[in-house]
């Protein structure tokens, strides 16, 4: 029994496992951390992007290239 247990202390394959879920956590927070960042500026610019996209005006198909006609929305 003492054996098993020196054998199992000396062991490594654990090891290479530990480091592998350390570093995937590291990665998975800094992703989460980026993303919490970037989210309020995200937001922001969806909301000009919709409004600007509102607000546009279709032109009407045989006048693309004249100035100041529309189609009827």
């Amino acid at each position: 029994m003492m054996n098993f247990f020196k054998t199992f202390s000396k062991d490594e394959d654990g090891a290479v496992t530990v480091d592998w879920v350390v570093l995937t956590a590291a990665v998975v927070g800094l992703g989460i951390a980026a993303i919490s960042t970037v989210r309020g500026g995200i937001d922001s610019m969806a909301g000009d992007i919709s409004s600007s996209l509102d607000s546009g005006n279709v032109a009407a198909v045989g006048t693309l290239g004249t100035s100041g006609t529309t189609a009827s929305q």
